[in-house]
Parts: structure tokens; sequence; C-alpha cells
């Protein structure tokens, strides 16, 4: 294969030279990531010296990438960061003992976006949903979701399904509040389920069956499809454009870092969700954009539900699965905005005993509810049984004042082609 060295000055350049002239690879080219203070000037590694990984690739074309560098010229922080950058050329990355394979992207022939994240709960899907429902006046749309809870086989959903037909999903052992059907209730576009197991550090997956789910979709003859990503695992479609989540609750380290590092080098821009005063997401955004080229916008925004139905003027219990920080910011927009006499909200949602005292001891008209974890066979069994009314919160993803507009950079990524 034909290879490209990572090599530094810490190694005596004989000892370099010998190395690659040992491994089994043909290196055609080598960059020099640090440590000249120990180099007189006139070493020779018997290959050329590229200025970095970019002019590299360009003059080279490597096959793979193999690092003979060590500490301290690169540490894990940097070599994870070098390690995304040559992920993102599609090669794999490997040292003495690892090896960095890029995830597969299967080619795909109809206008397309993926919506990926940077961990879970993050509100990749409240964008995702966000996204569909903005671009749904414009074109016609189909989502392709996958989770850890979705169908066997890719399954269509073209009515959006109520708190009833949940309800018997539920009831007959299926996981009710899989993203698909998510984003098909709150989103009111077509959307294909899919599952897959396993996500790996890049984001590739163990198993899937999303490809079967691209080809309903194209068979479905949309104007665009959004493949919308599981947790950090990414769609493993080719497709033009990408928007990564990122959340502003999220260690920087985490969210920038690692092999988040390689996600954010794929996106055409970037939403920094949960980006509430006083919750220093600040300090995620700005790690954000070191990361990113200066061309890609970086978008802080805040998550407000929206119910599906009026409440306006009913005492409402909110379950979701925001943090407590923002419990208070909740209640008061469902009040000014949406007319509400909230009486309790609860970010339980993923902790079910927790959630079952909750429900018992709040007196309530209404159940407003993130379809998410436990949402319908806890929270919508428990008002079914009490005869107290559910209803679906969506999520609208609100910029920040004085940041990009959202809105207007997603459907210039819809005109893809034009």
């Amino acid at each position: 294969m034909r290879a490209l060295a990572i090599v530094d000055g810490e190694h005596y350049p004989p000892v370099v030279r010998d190395a690659l002239a040992e491994l089994p690879y043909d290196f055609v080219a080598a960059v020099l990531v640090g440590g000249m203070e120990k180099l007189r000037g006139e070493e020779s590694y018997g290959v050329p010296l590229a200025e970095d990984i970019d002019a590299a690739f360009a003059g080279y074309q490597p096959e793979i990438v193999v690092d003979l560098s060590d500490e301290p010229v690169l540490g894990p922080v940097e070599r994870f960061t070098l390690a995304s950058r040559v992920l993102t050329k599609g090669v794999p990355y490997i040292g003495a003992d690892f090896r960095l394979e890029p995830p597969a992207f299967a080619p795909f022939d109809l206008p397309s976006i993926a919506i990926v994240g940077t961990g879970k709960r993050v509100g990749k899907t409240a964008v995702t949903g966000h996204v569909a429902r903005r671009l749904a006046k414009e074109s016609r749309i189909v989502v392709v979701a996958m989770g850890r809870g979705g169908p066997p086989e890719p399954e269509t959903i073209t009515v959006p399904p109520t708190v009833e037909a949940l309800l018997a999903l539920s009831r007959a052992g299926r996981h009710a509040a899989s993203d698909h059907l998510e984003t098909a209730a709150l989103a009111g576009v077509e959307t294909v389920g899919c599952r897959r197991c396993g996500g790996g550090l890049a984001g590739a997956v163990f198993t899937s069956n999303v490809l079967e789910g691209a080809r309903v979709a194209a068979d479905l003859a949309p104007d665009l499809v959004v493949f919308d990503g599981s947790g950090a695992a990414l769609p493993p479609i080719a497709t033009d454009r990408t928007i990564a989540v990122v959340g502003g609750h999220q260690s920087p380290a985490v969210a920038a870092g690692y092999l988040n590092a390689f996600r954010l080098l794929l996106a055409d821009v970037v939403v920094v969700t949960m980006a509430e005063a006083g919750s220093e997401w600040e300090r995620t955004y700005e790690a954000v954009k070191t990361v990113v080229p200066s061309k890609v916008d970086v978008v802080p925004t805040v998550l407000r539900p929206r119910p599906m139905t009026s409440v306006r003027e009913r005492k409402v219990a909110y379950f979701c699965t925001a943090p407590p920080g923002v419990h208070d910011v909740i209640a008061e927009h469902l009040e000014a905005e949406h007319g509400a006499y909230v009486v309790h909200v609860s970010g339980n949602l993923a902790d079910r005993s927790a959630l079952q005292g909750e429900l018992e001891a709040t007196a309530a008209d209404v159940f407003l509810v993130e379809l998410k974890a436990a949402a319908v066979d806890v929270v919508a069994e428990f008002g079914s049984a009490n005869e107290i009314e559910v209803v679906l919160a969506a999520n609208d993803v609100e910029p920040l004042p004085g940041h990009p507009d959202l809105d207007e950079i997603v459907l210039e990524m819809s005109r893809i082609g034009l």
C-alpha cells in the first residue's frame, strides 16, 4: 500500500529511515510533525518530506498513514486531532498498537443531508425535526432515521402517529419512542425507520439496515433525503451536506476532541444546542471553532418546547430530558408563549423509577411530553390509565441573537445542485 509516514525529530533520523525500509508498506512520503530542535537541517528519511498532511495527500495520494512519532511531539490529544484529519481523507491511520479505520459511506443518488451528533442527548433528533419541518415548507422531504431500537426491516411512516397509535406499538412490544416515530409525529414528514448496533470511535456501526432504508427512501421519489444519525454513530451514506450537532453542556475536550474532531471536520455547519445563559456553553463553542474551518458556521442555539396541541389555560406537567438548570426557563417559555399553567417540569424521562414517582405525585390536566425514552410506556400509559390527556412536544431550535440564521443556512444547503 502507498503509505505516508508521520515522523518526528525526537527519533534519530537513521532509526526512522531503517524503520521505513523494514515496515511492509510502500512509503511514498513523510510529514515531519515536530521535535526539530534536535535536527541539524540535513536529515534524509529516504522519502520526500511533504509540508503538511494536505500537501502530502495532494502530491502523493497515500492509501494509509503510518504514525512513527511518539511523545512528547504527539501526545494523545494531538494524535487524535491528526487522526481525525486523516480519516476525513478516507484512509486508515495506524500506529504501533492501534489502527483507526474511516467509516464507509455508500453512494446515494438523490440530494441529501446528514445530521450527526457528538454524543447522546445533544439534541440531534430535535435538530433533525426542526430541519425537516423547515425544508418541508419548500420541498418533499423524507427522513431516514436509524436507532438502537429501530425495526428489523426498514419501516415507512407516512401518517404522523398519534399518542394512541404509539401506545398500541408499545403494548405490542415495540420501542414506541424510536427516532423515526418521533420525527414522523413531530415533523409531519414521511420517515423510514432503521436500526443499528454498535458505534465506533469515528462513528461507524457494526450492523445496520440503513442502506436498505436509503433504497426505500429513494423509491418514494422525494426532492431531498435527510439521514438522521444515532447518538454519535454516523449514517453510512455519502451525503451531499452534513450538519453536526454538539451539546453546549458537553465537555469541550469531548465535544471537540478525540474523534469528535473527525465528525466536526465533516460538517458544513455546526449547531451547538443548549446554549443556555450561565451554562458555560461558550467554552464548548470556542473549542468547536478551533477545529472547523473558518468558512463553517457554528450556530449556538437553545431548544424550546412547542406543544403539538394547544395547552392554553390548562395545568400542564412537562416531561423531558433537559437538565434541572433549564427547567425554570422551560416553564416560563410554556407559560409566556403557549399560555400554559405549568405545575411541574421533569427531566427524568430516562429514569423510569423516578418518573413513576413524579407521575403519581403530580396533579395536572395535561401531561406534555417529549417523545423520548419512557415517554410512551410510562408517561402515556399512566395518562391513559388515569384519564389525563397526553400531548406530544416538539422542540424548536432557536439561534441566539447576533448569530447566523440557522433556517437560512439550512435552506441554502437544501439547494443542492441548483
